[in-house]
């Protein structure tokens, strides 16, 4: 698909992508060096962080691969330092590390739910700790920003009401949206820096949607999804691209929504058709009785 934005909407920037060697995460990295950034791209597996960055380098992306965990401090501070090292300054950070599987709750043990909590919530505010020197506006690398960097947490949906057998990653995504909220508001503040979030909806193209869902239960589900279809990982890079981009300059504090109206979704208990002729009866009852006017006094 052709990207809607111009391909050097994001030239000079230097992004650095948690869980950015596959999945959703790498799509972003391509994205945003197609667009002219220069990416760098952390993850725990040396051998998918190395083929990623062969891609990425096969397409002309200025990439390179860190291999680190979200969870330890000391991993997010070498990254994070490695960053500008290689490339002299830091300006977009994506916080798209993830850590999800389906469990019953009464099944899933304090240490599984601990797991998610600590890659997904815990990790999102240690990289965006670490980082936080180098995207204030005038830092390190960046003397000539007239303002701050960026930071993109990659969210859900599963908590804006309920979902079955993901009470963990409800849970973990519940605070990174609040973590996205607060630092919007103090960093935003204090340092111009922007930090918002998205919040994908199923993403057909994924292994997380392969392992989550079967593909007999997706296709059962997509009859009463808005639009009627899955995601696609180059949705989520696009919102992703707008958000990193002066096309949204004035956006913080924000979790956008890419699900093509899926959380918003109810069953149709009345078929649009018997709505219709109960509408047409009513309809024709209040013509036949002239507003204001009590039944008794016809």
């Amino acid at each position: 698909m052709v990207s809607p934005f111009k391909n050097d909407v994001l030239k000079g920037k230097v992004a650095l992508l948690t869980g950015g060697g596959s999945g959703i995460g790498y799509k972003i990295s391509e994205q945003f060096g197609k667009h002219g950034a220069s990416v760098a791209i952390m993850g725990r597996r040396k051998d998918v962080l190395d083929a990623a960055v062969s891609v990425l380098e096969s397409l002309g992306i200025r990439a390179i691969g860190l291999k680190g965990d979200v969870r330890k401090q000391e991993d997010a501070t070498r990254v994070v330092e490695s960053t500008l090292k290689h490339f002299g300054r830091l300006d977009i950070l994506v916080n798209a590390a993830a850590g999800n599987f389906l469990a019953a709750s009464e099944d899933l043990s304090p240490n599984g739910f601990r797991t998610v909590i600590d890659i997904d919530s815990v990790g999102t505010f240690t990289m965006c700790h670490e980082a936080l020197k180098y995207l204030k506006k005038g830092a390190l690398g960046r003397e000539d920003s007239s303002s701050g960097g960026f930071i993109l947490n990659i969210s859900a949906t599963l908590h804006y009401t309920a979902s079955w057998y993901q009470i963990h990653v409800a849970a973990a995504k519940a605070a990174v949206d609040s973590i996205t909220r607060n630092l919007a508001l103090e960093w935003g503040t204090d340092y111009d820096i922007k930090v918002n979030g998205i919040a994908p909806g199923p993403i057909g193209d994924t292994t997380g949607m392969r392992k989550l869902a079967p593909d007999e239960l997706v296709s059962l589900a997509r009859e009463s999804m808005p639009l009627h279809k899955l995601g696609e990982k180059w949705d989520i890079a696009m919102a992703a691209i707008y958000l990193a981009s002066d096309a949204g300059k004035y956006v913080n504090g924000t979790t956008l929504v890419v699900d093509g109206g899926l959380w918003l979704s109810q069953t149709r208990i009345i078929p649009k058709e018997a709505v219709r002729s109960l509408s047409r009866v009513v309809e024709r009852k209040s013509r036949a009785t002239p507003v204001g006017v009590p039944k008794s006094k016809l």
